[in-house]
């Protein structure tokens, strides 16, 4: 089981100060209906609360036994590195697992500046928006497709050079395996190094079986050669 901490940008004020992570474990635990988490996430980050007075908070929590290991999502390069050296320095909890925003048509965020990260502290890869708000399912196609959903609007700026050469790519590659669009795109990121498992969402059971069929679907060099030419 896993949850968060932080706020999230927009709706409710960034904390990630030592207060704010003792009472909101405890929220969580009420909520849950659980006594303990097993991967707690720094969500957001308030970039002003000294990491390791947060990483303090996680060393209480994890001590109690509230909480097993941490995680850290939408954190800068420099905290995340801030963070492993005061987890360090100071015999604090280190974060675990890391939980960025990166699929085939979205990996520059990622690639430039966390995958070393991810490589030089071992840490266990999630990435979120794994099918781009549906744009890796195939289903847009053009503006015109824009309305088949709420997120509809949301994918508009996929619809450029690169992300149709993705979607080609992407067609080539299910028809081979005789699969979908969507269950090889997420085959693909759990092909890259440090990938636990993708995160996505599901609506329907046709949509889950997608997702279930993507660890059992190994891509061959050709396939992964392919998509990555067409997604950079």
């Amino acid at each position: 089981m896993a949850t968060k901490v932080g706020g999230e940008t927009g709706k409710h004020p960034v904390d990630t100060s030592k207060k704010h992570i003792l009472e909101a474990v405890d929220k969580s635990l009420k909520h849950l209906q659980t006594d303990y988490i097993d991967l707690y996430y720094t969500h957001f980050d308030d970039e002003k609360t000294p990491v390791e007075e947060t990483l303090e908070a996680y060393n209480e929590i994890i001590k109690a036994g509230k909480v097993r290991y941490i995680a850290a999502s939408n954190i800068s390069p420099e905290r995340l590195e801030a963070s492993f050296a005061a987890s360090e320095k100071y015999n604090l909890p280190k974060y675990q697992a890391l939980q960025p925003h990166y699929n085939l048509v979205e990996r520059e965020g990622y690639e430039s500046n966390y995958a070393s990260l991810a490589e030089k502290y071992n840490l266990t890869v999630f990435p979120y928006w794994s099918l781009a708000s549906g744009f890796l399912t195939g289903k847009y196609r053009s503006e015109d497709d824009l309305n088949k959903s709420v997120r509809g609007d949301s994918v508009k700026k996929y619809l450029d050079e690169k992300g149709l050469a993705v979607l080609k790519a992407l067609d080539q590659v299910s028809e081979k395996y005789n699969t979908s669009q969507a269950t090889v795109s997420l085959a693909w990121l759990i092909a890259q190094p440090h990938i636990g498992a993708p995160i996505a969402s599901a609506t329907s059971e046709k949509q889950l079986k997608t997702i279930f069929e993507a660890p059992k679907l190994t891509l061959d060099k050709e396939d992964l050669d392919a998509l990555d030419q067409a997604s950079k």
